[in-house]
């Protein structure tokens, strides 16, 4: 039986986030230019319409400007309803102070998105979720949307098939597009697929409801991160979205403790408005996230796409999701669906991911260490406060925070930036300043201040 895609070939996606979504949309859209006829089915029981669990994709919900860009080529646009803010600056929060970063060259800009309807606790629906608008492009091409859980998955005459309630169908392809938190990955041990899947860690993702006042006033158009001096936590910050604000700590395995730490802390107090006391949303989870790919994301006629096969060290997932469902269905529709067709065209665009990633891991483990030296967090903040106080183009410490921020660029470029003798000489000069500097008096002023 030949592997390959032909008029009429069926493919099941088990999954309708981003990946899975856009994978149906780069099937269809390059089988049109086969004047290929393909039935697309996606598996998906969540209405990405609904508020609350029964629509939520556990995510920070931002999209980088690098990605904006990359689907506007592609014909996909994301409308004023899907993108709640438009973040055009980010705050950089340390335990001792606060700097402002603009957008560099003052041109890039940033979507910040829900990815189903909403926190449980919203008002009233009047915006549309990036999930939902993906997978309704999709459908738009002819893609069929199947509200169910798949059940089972098995071999029948050397196709996949799909088992659902009371119905069974063999495909040409079948393509895995769950997250990490789905029982996905059980599933296609069922077909015999034998790797042991990636390497996840606890996040903490949590909205909480200030309404657009509050937010206009102390979080404006910002987005504020967080390098704070508190064990095992990597990165975290607080995205504004219409009326909500969602806070997003990542780490390995955030608990509790944690949490609190956060919370507690005087930099994240300052955000907030002085009676306000910061605190878990009335909608929040600690989902798993990828931090480590799959070894082997395909065999034929099955390949992993987005966060249950690889995905962007915590940053872009939606963008790597784009990149492994493009790459998919490049691969299937112009080449293949065997193991060797995913091997030579696939594996490619999924090992540049997976090993940049190996660049995040220094990266992150290198600023855990910047953290818990004083000098050298405050000679950060210093070096990028008189960058953003001066004109011209030479920022380096601006644009490395921004990159590693928006994860609109590798970690392999800003890890070899910050190596740059200019880099690291401005760097040490800045810390050694700071060894006469006292605390909040030396950085850039107030976190509420600098926000508005």
């Amino acid at each position: 039986m030949a592997m390959t895609l032909e008029n009429g070939s069926r493919v099941a996606i088990i999954g309708g986030g981003p990946a899975g979504s856009l994978c149906a949309y780069f099937l269809l859209t390059f089988a049109r230019r086969m004047e290929m006829d393909l039935a697309v089915d996606i598996f998906e029981p969540r209405d990405f319409g609904q508020p609350g669990p029964g629509g939520c994709n556990m995510c920070g919900g931002i999209v980088s400007e690098s990605l904006v860009q990359a689907l506007a080529v592609e014909g996909i646009e994301l409308p004023a309803n899907v993108v709640q803010r438009g973040i055009d600056s980010y705050v950089l929060h340390t335990d001792e102070t606060a700097v402002r970063i603009d957008t560099p060259l003052h041109e890039r800009r940033i979507a910040a998105v829900h990815r189903g309807g909403g926190p449980r606790d919203v008002s009233e629906v009047t915006f549309g979720g990036i999930d939902g608008h993906l997978m309704a492009l999709a459908q738009e091409l002819g893609a069929k949307v199947v509200r169910t859980r798949v059940r089972e998955v098995d071999w029948q005459e050397g196709l996949p098939r799909v088992s659902h309630g009371k119905s069974s169908q063999t495909y040409d392809l079948l393509v895995g597009a769950f997250g990490v938190n789905s029982a996905g990955g059980q599933l296609l041990e069922q077909l015999g697929f034998k790797d042991k899947g990636p390497t996840t860690t606890k996040a903490y993702i949590t909205e909480l409801n200030l309404g657009h006042e509050v937010i206009n006033q102390y979080f404006g158009s910002s987005m504020h991160v967080f390098l704070l001096n508190i064990p095992r936590l990597d990165f975290a910050a607080i995205v504004p979205k219409g009326e909500f604000v969602t806070v997003c700590l990542l780490g390995r395995d955030i608990d509790r403790e944690l949490v609190d730490a956060f919370f507690e802390s005087q930099a994240v107090k300052d955000c907030f408005p002085p009676s306000y006391s910061p605190q878990e949303g009335a909608c929040h989870c600690s989902p798993r996230i990828n931090i480590r790919e799959a070894d082997r994301p395909f065999m034929d006629r099955v390949v992993l796409v987005g966060d249950g096969g690889a995905t962007r060290l915590y940053k872009d997932g939606i963008g790597a999701a784009y990149r492994t469902a493009k790459a998919a269905a490049l691969t299937a529709v112009f080449s293949g669906v065997s193991a060797q067709d995913f091997q030579k065209h696939y594996l490619p665009a999924y090992r540049s991911i997976a090993h940049d990633n190996r660049y995040g891991l220094v990266t992150f483990a290198v600023v855990h260490e910047i953290k818990r030296v004083r000098p050298l967090i405050r000679g950060t903040v210093r070096m990028t406060a008189r960058e953003q106080a001066r004109s011209g183009n030479t920022r380096s410490m601006s644009m490395v925070l921004w990159d590693m921020f928006t994860g609109s660029s590798p970690y392999r470029d800003i890890f070899f930036r910050t190596l740059a003798p200019g880099f690291v000489g401005r760097l040490t000069w800045e810390s050694a300043l700071s060894l006469w500097g006292n605390g909040r008096k030396n950085g850039a002023g107030d976190a509420r201040r600098i926000a508005g």
